[in-house]
């Protein structure tokens, strides 16, 4: 799934691509796609409006437009933004197709469409419940240790909860646990506070080194988690250490990389180096 480095590497990418850019008209294909409005206002809506700024919130894509709303993008899965030439023709995973004045058309692609998008006049309520972004100032060790105070859930899954850090995801939890050296199934509130603020520094480093990397691009090509908006791939999964390297020598130790289900997920680890 498509995690903070791939969204903000959406972003980014999107940006020189559709600032200025006015919508001319909309296909909604999927209509569950839509979170809000209703379909036909979002189509009714979304027509003459301009593309004026882009942000991210969490693992949410913020298009902002000139008239004071947002379109917000959560990719879920395997959902893809990509800008192509008017001339495209819409494959069977295409859900929503917005044509553009520069004659071309913003498509949302999404395999197992579980991708949803919104058109609002505040972005609130629907961010209302994301903890701290973990590249800003909002992210500390102290302020991490805080939030894991008295939790006995397991770390791995407390970084997957979004109100404990937005944007973090199987992927990168993964590989920030291995470099903190901290097991996935240790208790969040039992870390000692060296160990939090190891963590919180493999946290930022594993997603800036993803976003340098423009995120991990993982499966096959017809429902693969995340191609950038030209549709290339991005290369930090040459850079996993532990992630989807079950049985394979630990890069550290030589041990090798073991696989548990943490919160109903696949987590991989070093048994030697995490113990």
């Amino acid at each position: 799934m498509p995690e903070l480095p791939e969204v903000e590497t959406y972003v980014r990418e999107l940006t020189p691509l559709l600032a200025g850019r006015r919508v001319g008209a909309a296909q909604v294909f999927w209509p569950r796609t839509i979170a809000a409005p209703d379909v036909a206002t979002f189509q009714t809506q979304i027509i003459g409006q301009e593309f004026a700024t882009f942000g991210r919130r969490g693992k949410y894509m913020l298009l902002g437009l000139a008239s004071g709303a947002t379109l917000i993008v959560h990719l879920r899965m395997t959902g893809h933004l990509q800008v192509e030439p008017a001339s495209v023709t819409p494959d069977k995973h295409t859900h929503v197709m917005l044509d553009l004045d520069s004659g071309e058309r913003l498509l949302f692609r999404d395999a197992r469409k579980f991708g949803r998008i919104w058109l609002v006049d505040d972005s609130a309520p629907v961010l209302a419940r994301l903890g701290p972004e973990p590249l800003s100032d909002d992210f500390s060790p102290g302020g991490l240790g805080a939030l894991l105070a008295g939790r006995q859930a397991a770390i791995k899954a407390l970084l997957l909860d979004q109100t404990i850090v937005a944007g973090v995801g199987n992927i990168y939890a993964d590989e920030a646990l291995f470099r903190a050296g901290i097991h996935p199934l240790r208790s969040g509130g039992g870390l000692t506070e060296v160990e939090v603020v190891r963590l919180y520094a493999a946290v930022c480093a594993v997603l800036a080194d993803g976003i340098a990397a423009a995120g991990s691009s993982l499966g096959v090509s017809s429902i693969q988690n995340y191609q950038r908006p030209s549709g290339a791939p991005g290369s930090f999964q040459e850079q996993h250490r532990v992630f989807q390297r079950t049985g394979q020598p630990c890069l550290v130790c030589g041990a090798p990389i073991a696989r548990i289900v943490v919160a109903q997920r696949s987590s991989h680890f070093c048994p030697h180096c995490q113990k």
